[in-house]
């Protein structure tokens, strides 16, 4: 089936009303999640050719987020879907009001290769609840993923109704170029802005979810050791292409070298003495990612790590000791698992580096110092973050997750997710047992009477 053909049959399939039927979404969504069971052991494998991950790591950060939507979506779905009450104006006495969700339509799904699985499936939940049609464009790169998604889709949903469109770059453009009433792309600000471009053409609303360097500071007060383990762990999960992991990290001087010792003994109790030896330490996606690390890597002076091997896709952790601004590795998001470590003294310090950059997806700050919480989180502009850890913002589904300005548009996780993929109808319900005269002509002295019931409203 080409991809106007594609396009015709959900739009044919939505104006049937079909999805408007909350049993049918429900419904859906338990099939979505029979099916997903009986394959979790095929995720475990694709997303291991795909990025060498551990079966620990894909079930943490992938196979267990998914059903965890799905359990929540298949209890909550109905309660969402009713219309929600509003407070009445005193201006339109007697009425009620109410918002009614309703779906966009057809929604064109583009998911990224770092998380492959968990990433085209989780906006896809929602969408599906909110009763929308999806094409999901998964990426070309996690093909393993993307070929098991395509199976597991066709076997829960209807054709009409749920399908995967498989392809490089070519056909992303084909289908970014039709008219879709919602798109929401995970990826690069670079592409996210080609997709914004192509969604403006039509006035298509977008959600996109992008990325940035995401600042880790680190003050004086801070628990060393706790603070460098979960450094080690955001950083390095999933071999740092993780798109809210630290990007770099700002260390106030005078606990700089005790903090890199303890990074360098958490990165051997995470992964023995040969990192490269470890299974739970993944591959980099492809031959093209693996060379621009690499090209990161020249001229810069290393604390730890630095090894690779092109042929596995292997980059060991590595941390680069203050590199400067114009550096190659600190132009733009790593994604990768390389470290710049950079020392200030000062707020001052802190407000030159982070704001020299576009806002990011994340920021992070460890801390003892209240005081210094507070200033970190009222001074500097990011999608979300967390004190005293990182990444783990994104646990919580009742945290709406998303950027802002450059690293984003829009937010998703749990509730949000239907919210994002759902318009709603605001809706005014007058009653007709009075008609109040005073807002009907002629006016004559009603102004006195309007100024003085405003005063109530």
């Amino acid at each position: 089936m080409n991809i106007e053909t594609l396009h015709k049959t959900h739009q044919d399939f939505f104006k049937t009303r079909k999805t408007q039927a909350v049993k049918y979404r429900v419904e859906s969504l338990q099939r979505l999640k029979k099916v997903v069971e009986s394959r979790e052991q095929d995720v475990y494998k694709a997303l291991a050719a795909d990025l060498g991950k551990s079966e620990f790591e894909a079930f943490l950060t992938e196979y267990n987020v998914i059903i965890g939507e799905l359990k929540k979506y298949i209890y909550k779905t109905s309660k969402w879907s009713e219309p929600k009450k509003v407070k009445s104006s005193m201006l339109n006495f007697p009425s009620k009001a109410r918002r009614y969700p309703e779906p966009y339509g057809n929604v064109l799904l583009i998911s990224p290769w770092n998380y492959p699985f968990q990433l085209a499936l989780a906006p896809l939940i929602g969408a599906v609840a909110a009763g929308n049609t999806v094409v999901l464009k998964p990426s070309e790169f996690s093909n393993h993923t993307g070929k098991l998604l395509q199976e597991i889709i066709e076997e829960a949903f209807e054709k009409e109704h749920v399908s995967v469109a498989l392809g490089d770059a070519e056909i992303a453009q084909k289908l970014t170029a039709l008219k879709w009433h919602y798109i929401f792309f995970t990826g690069s600000p670079g592409v996210g802005k080609k997709i914004y471009q192509a969604a403006a053409k039509h006035l298509t609303p977008v959600t996109l979810e992008l990325g940035g360097k995401n600042p880790c500071v680190v003050h004086e007060s801070a628990n060393i050791k706790v603070t460098a383990k979960r450094i080690v762990w955001s950083k390095f999960l999933n071999a740092g292409q993780t798109c809210i992991a630290p990007d770099y990290l700002l260390v106030h001087k005078d606990i700089k070298d005790q903090l890199i010792k303890e990074i360098k003994l958490q990165i051997h109790n995470f992964f023995g003495e040969v990192v490269k030896d470890s299974s739970d330490f993944p591959r980099i996606i492809r031959n093209e990612h693996f060379d621009k690390l690499v090209e990161m890597l020249e001229n810069e002076s290393v604390l730890q790590g630095g090894q690779h091997e092109r042929e596995s896709l292997y980059i060991a952790p590595t941390l680069l000791d203050e590199p400067t601004r114009d550096s190659k590795v600190m132009e733009n998001e790593i994604f990768g698992p390389i470290l710049p470590v950079i020392s200030y003294s000062s707020k001052e310090d802190l407000e030159k580096w982070i704001n020299s950059y576009e806002k990011p997806l994340g920021g992070y700050c460890f801390t003892g110092d209240s005081k210094f919480e507070d200033w970190f989180i009222d001074r500097f502009s990011f999608g979300g973050g967390v004190i005293n850890d990182a990444i783990v913002q994104f646990v919580n589904d009742r945290l709406p997750f998303g950027g802002v300005g450059n690293s984003g548009i829009g937010s998703y996780h749990g509730q949000k997710t239907f919210e994002t993929f759902s318009h709603y109808k605001s809706v005014v319900h007058r009653g007709t047992w009075i008609d109040l005269p005073v807002k009907y002509a002629p006016y004559g002295h009603k102004l006195s009477k309007i100024k003085k019931l405003m005063k109530w409203v």
